[in-house]
């Protein structure tokens, strides 16, 4: 059985959440599996070293539970970015376009160093809105985004076309 098989029999479908006519993909049952986590995280970890990954970028708040992992697994720096007004420090912030209204996001000001190489890791890739404000963030930082990772795609929402745009390294394990 392949990893990405393994995956897509733990998750969830979760209809009308968080809202009607949305089928949310649940990854909490994955966290249950301890071995399956670490074939996970081993995924991602080949991922960034193949692309010489200086520091992990994780997106509020699903994309700190495996990228947490991965900077551990790689002895290297963990940074969160988060919606506006969660992070304690000086911050930039990004303001972005969703289907409906906008977000912004923080990353703490001093988080990242000019050159140095990130990985962008969320739970799930759908428009790419998001991962793309963490990108817009790391570059104003001097960081270069080297991938994006993701445990999920919903390829039909065509996010890692607009990804890709930016950066040639988008990885996801399992494409719905």
């Amino acid at each position: 059985m392949t990893l990405a098989e393994k995956i897509n029999d733990q998750i969830r479908d979760i209809t009308d959440f968080p809202k009607p006519g949305i089928i949310f993909k649940d990854i909490t049952p994955v966290l249950s599996h301890p071995k399956l986590v670490t074939e996970i995280v081993d995924w991602f970890v080949e991922k960034a070293k193949t692309d010489g990954i200086d520091v992990i970028v994780g997106v509020e708040s699903r994309g700190f539970l495996f990228g947490m992992m991965i900077a551990e697994k790689l002895g290297v720096p963990f940074v969160p970015v988060r919606k506006e007004g969660k992070l304690p420090y000086e911050t930039i912030k990004y303001s972005y376009d969703l289907e409906y209204g906008s977000a912004t996001m923080e990353i703490h000001k001093d988080a990242i160093k000019k050159g140095q190489k990130v990985m962008i890791h969320d739970d799930l890739l759908a428009t790419g809105g998001t991962a793309l404000a963490a990108a817009k963030l790391v570059n104003e930082l001097g960081g270069k985004v080297g991938n994006f990772t993701f445990l999920i795609e919903l390829g039909f929402l065509e996010g890692k076309k607009k990804l890709a745009k930016e950066n040639e390294a988008v990885y996801s394990i399992v494409t719905y």
